[in-house]
């Protein structure tokens, strides 16, 4: 082989000679040893080994104790290492995560339970880039994970996606323990989200308030239920952040909040109240057009505005507001007094209005 003529040679060529496959100097047991086959590692097939393609062993025990729902554990959920997670197909795709209907169930019993898992995406093929105005207020304590949150680099991305699963997780233990109607949340790994099915035992999952037509009578139990949701939750000092007729789930007439990774803390966050309003806005807005006649989206704004900022024990103050019982917006108000919840006196009760007396 012959090299073409290089201009510091002065036009003469010179003959190469042909490196080998191998460097002289390379031991001679790594060219034999590079075409063995080799074995793979003892635990690589533990997830899924003798299942069916898509199934898996329970991984309950791969998650630590505090990545697991509150105690007690309902009776339904089913908790034993031999149980195996049955993967039955697609229940909602969304823009940053989709929804899978698993059956966690134990081979040859009857004991069994519906999961819906849902399964952050990586941050190439998510959808939702807007996630700035959410993640305001959201630190962790390593700082070189806050710069690389804030620079979006690939190892920032991920962190991402890490803090929407940990936040989602996080608020639904906080709100299930306070008795916001929520799905239970089972167990969070990685990025993955274990919750509770909420949908019928044929797998039909419970439609979404925007696909729904109710009753009058329906309706404004609907509205109850979902207002005083709304107070609880901003009586904890948040808000849900993305809150509309399409991620709250009607269930038999049991109205369910969901999709809470966005959750916002109103206290913390320098636009907390925006989250508020624009929350009560959405969903007040849908009823109003349903016919509800008590749907009244800056009443409900006022309302959640007053339960973020109430810190006075119960009994101790009444509420500065003119008390109108035509106009009240929950069937049975509550007073917040640190993180409990107490119901108030008829007399005491709040009511917001928007018209004269």
């Amino acid at each position: 082989m012959r090299d073409s003529a290089d201009s510091g040679d002065y036009g003469v060529t010179r003959r190469v000679r042909k490196r080998g496959k191998f460097y002289d100097d390379q031991p001679a047991y790594v060219k034999r040893d590079r075409h063995r086959p080799r074995l793979q590692a003892e635990d690589a097939l533990d997830a899924t080994d003798s299942l069916p393609e898509g199934d898996r062993w329970s991984t309950w025990d791969q998650s630590m104790p505090t990545e697991r729902g509150p105690k007690p554990h309902p009776k339904w959920l089913v908790t034993e290492l031999a149980a195996v997670d049955y993967e039955l197909g697609v229940l909602k795709t969304g823009k940053e995560a989709d929804v899978f209907l698993v059956r966690r169930g134990v081979p040859g019993t009857d004991r069994s339970c519906l999961l819906a898992a849902k399964r952050y995406r990586d941050a190439t093929h998510r959808q939702f880039h807007r996630d700035a105005g959410y993640l305001e207020g959201r630190r962790v304590r390593e700082t070189r994970v806050n710069r690389a949150v804030a620079n979006r680099s690939d190892f920032g991305r991920q962190a991402i996606a890490g803090q929407w699963a940990n936040a989602e997780f996080n608020a639904l233990v906080q709100l299930y323990n306070a008795r916001v109607p929520v799905p239970y949340p089972v167990q969070i790994l990685g990025t993955e989200l274990l919750l509770e099915f909420i949908g019928d035992a044929d797998g039909t999952g419970a439609p979404r308030l925007a696909e729904t037509r109710p009753q009058p009578a329906e309706l404004a139990s609907l509205w109850s239920q979902l207002v005083e949701a709304m107070a609880t939750l901003a009586g904890a000092g948040l808000a849900h952040g993305d809150l509309s007729p399409y991620n709250l789930l009607v269930h038999h007439g049991r109205l369910v909040m969901i999709d809470l990774p966005q959750v916002v803390d109103v206290i913390s966050h320098p636009n907390g109240r925006d989250f508020l309003d624009r929350d009560a806005r959405n969903v007040a807005t849908w009823f109003a057009k349903a016919g509800h006649p008590d749907a009244d989206p800056e009443a409900l704004a006022r309302l959640l505005t007053e339960e973020a900022r109430l810190t006075l024990a119960c009994g101790s103050a009444r509420a500065d507001v003119q008390h109108h019982p035509h106009h009240d917006l929950r069937p049975a108000a509550l007073w917040r007094s640190g993180s409990v919840l107490c119901p108030l006196a008829a007399h005491d009760q709040l009511s917001l209005h928007t018209g004269g007396p």
